[in-house]
C-alpha cells in the first residue's frame, strides 16, 4: 500500500481493464473520399507513416473539401476562420511508403458554429480503416476574432456528409 491505496504491479503481458481501442470504421460510413499518396519523407525510422503526417492529411482533407463542395475561398480576406479546437486519431494498422490512401470524410456534428469533421483511413481497397479520427472546428469572423454562425454556402455542402453517423 501506498498512500493507504493499493498498489497494482503492472507487467508487460497485463492487458488494460478499460481498452479503449474502437474497432475502425468501414468504409460504407464515409461518403465523402479523396485519395492521398505517401511520400518518402512520411515515413520514420520505423518504417510506417508517422503519427504528425496524419493529422496533415485530415486537415489537407478536409480544406479540400471546404474548397470544392462548399465554395470556401481561403484567399478571400472576408471568407470565415477555422480554428481546431479539439483533434485525435486512433491508429488501427500502420500505413507507410508506397502506399495510396484513401481518406473518407464525413460530418459527427454539425452546430451553429462548429462541425465535427470525422476521417477514416484507408489502404487502397481494404474496407477497415488504418486510422480514424476528428478534428472538431469553430468557425470565427476573421474581423471580430469571434464564433460566428457557419455561412449558409458552407452549411449546404456540409450537411451532404451528416446523414451517415451511427
Amino acid at each position: 500500500m501506498i498512500g493507504g491505496r493499493p498498489t497494482v504491479r503492472r507487467t508487460a503481458c497485463m492487458p488494460d481493464p478499460e481498452p479503449t481501442a474502437l474497432p475502425p470504421h468501414s468504409r460504407s460510413a464515409y461518403p465523402y473520399f479523396r485519395q492521398v499518396q505517401t511520400r518518402w519523407m512520411d515515413n520514420d525510422m520505423y518504417g510506417h507513416v508517422n503519427n504528425v503526417v496524419y493529422f496533415a492529411w485530415f486537415d489537407s482533407v478536409i480544406t479540400e473539401f471546404l474548397i470544392r463542395e462548399c465554395g470556401l475561398d481561403i484567399q478571400s480576406p472576408h471568407a470565415v476562420a477555422l480554428y481546431v479546437v479539439e483533434s485525435a486519431c486512433r491508429y488501427h494498422r500502420s500505413l507507410s511508403y508506397p502506399e495510396t490512401v484513401d481518406a473518407g470524410l464525413r460530418i459527427g456534428h454539425l452546430g451553429t458554429s462548429s462541425v465535427r469533421f470525422e476521417l477514416g483511413l484507408f489502404r487502397e481497397g481494404e474496407d477497415r480503416a488504418a486510422a480514424s479520427g476528428h478534428f472538431t472546428v469553430v468557425i470565427v469572423d476573421r474581423s471580430t476574432n469571434k464564433p460566428t454562425p457557419i455561412p449558409a454556402s458552407i452549411r449546404n455542402g456540409l450537411q451532404r456528409l451528416t446523414n451517415t453517423v451511427a
